[in-house]
This record gives C-alpha cells, structure tokens and sequence, in this order.
C-alpha cells in the first residue's frame, strides 16, 4: 500500500494534479488557499487585491511580529471594501481549481487558513472531508484532525483549545494521525525562516504519548527546525511544504 501525503498547498495546484501519481490515494494535511505566499508578495489573494507594495508591507510587519500595526495597516486597505464578499470569491476561485486537481480517493482535512463552510460546495465524489474523524486506508486506521489554534495572526480557521482537544479525544485508537498542526514540541513549531514558533497542540502530543500511534503527520511549519522526531514509537514528521516544494511525502506499508 502506498499513499501520499501533502500539506500547505497554498494555490498550487498544477503539482497537486499529480501529487497521486503512484499512490494507492492521496491525503491532504489542509491549507489549499493562498492567501500571502511569503517568498512572493507578488502571488495570493492579498496582492491580487491591493498590490505588491501593500503585501511587502503587510509581510514585514508580521515578520517583526507588529501584528497590531499589521492589522491597522490591513484595516485602511479594506476600508470600503467588501471584505467577506471579495475573499469569498476569491477562495472559490481557488478552490474551484485546487479541488479539481484532487485524484480519487483523496482524505483531507482543513488548515487554518482554509474555509470549511465552503468544502461541501468543491469536494467531489473521490473526495472525504473528515476532521474529528477517522478513516480505513489500506487496513490502517487513520485519525484526521483540521484547523489551528487561536492565534495574533487571526486566520479564517482558528479554534480555541478545548474544542481542538475534543476532536483529537474523538479520535481513539488511531494507526496514523493527521493534523495540519503539529504537537506542541518545540523543535517540530520552530519555523527558522519566519524566525517564531507557530503553536503546536498539547492534544496532539498526548494523544502521540497515549495512543503511540504508528505515524503523527502534519505541516503548517513551512521551514521547520526539526522535521522528524521519534516520540516513544510514533514518528512525528512534517510533510512539508507542498507550495514551495511539489512533492508529497511517501508513506508505504
């Protein structure tokens, strides 16, 4: 058996439609929409809407951290603008083609800059959305938990803890684990690029210590200090970033 596991596609879909070249099915770690790509302020919805030079500005207030003076600045560029509308058509526009390229059978989750009201509308037949859900691939039980944490950069998908803790408990038993966050270790958060710690889940990591499930996989973490850790039996390993690198992880069994 063999699958392939990508996370943080962030718009690219031309190497998502062949993501699943070879694999028995494809798993999604979240994150589909772009937003801001930060290696190219000239690629996503923001500098789509308000121009190369906004997103230059908006990229090096958040990367000094100034996350106040980042959304003052944001809120003067939307001053007018109907924000809900001119985002929504924008993620289905994405969406539209990041859904098409999906292979069958895709499993995905959601990340924290995804909008999972609007899933329903895109994912087809050989598409399953699971998130506090868990799945049979290939005789392996596989758990699948969406979305990130609250967190300053207030993105579309952020839920407070509790709620993420329930999802992961409503897991059980699980064989392969699947977040788009990772555990909250903080080698696997360290983003050494960005130069801060993305939050991980206290959840996840006593789920990984409880449970020892075969796999934990995740992303989020685009440039990570550490990419793989062994935690008691479970290896914790970041999928990486699909956007900047167009190949899935490989996981055979």
């Amino acid at each position: 058996m063999r699958v392939h596991v990508v996370s943080d596609v962030h718009g690219n879909s031309r190497d998502l439609a062949r993501a699943g070249d070879g694999a028995d099915a494809l798993v999604c770690l979240g994150d589909l929409i772009l937003f801001l790509d930060y290696a190219d302020h000239s690629r996503g919805i923001f500098p789509e809407l308000f121009g190369v030079e906004s997103a230059d500005r908006i990229v090096e207030l958040r990367t000094a951290r100034r996350f106040a003076e980042a959304r003052e600045f944001s809120a003067k560029l939307w001053s007018g603008v109907d924000r809900a509308a001119a985002t929504e058509a924008a993620v289905r526009k994405q969406y539209a083609e990041l859904f098409a390229a999906f292979p069958s059978p895709t499993y995905a989750t959601y990340g924290n800059v995804d909008m999972p009201p609007l899933w329903p509308e895109y994912a087809g037949e050989g598409t399953t959305v699971l998130d506090g859900e868990t799945a049979d691939i290939g005789g392996l039980r596989f758990g699948f938990v969406g979305g990130g944490l609250r967190t300053p950069m207030r993105t579309p998908y952020e839920i407070d803890d509790e709620t993420y803790a329930a999802k992961v408990e409503a897991l059980g038993e699980v064989d392969v684990l699947c977040s788009h966050i990772p555990p909250d270790v903080p080698e696997l958060c360290y983003d050494t690029v960005a130069r801060r710690f993305e939050r991980g889940s206290e959840a996840l990591l006593s789920a990984v210590r409880s449970v020892r499930p075969r796999f934990h996989l995740f992303g989020h973490v685009h440039q990570p200090l550490v990419r793989r850790m062994r935690i008691g039996p479970t290896e914790c390993v970041n999928v990486g970033h699909f956007n900047a690198t167009g190949t899935p992880w490989v996981l055979e069994w």
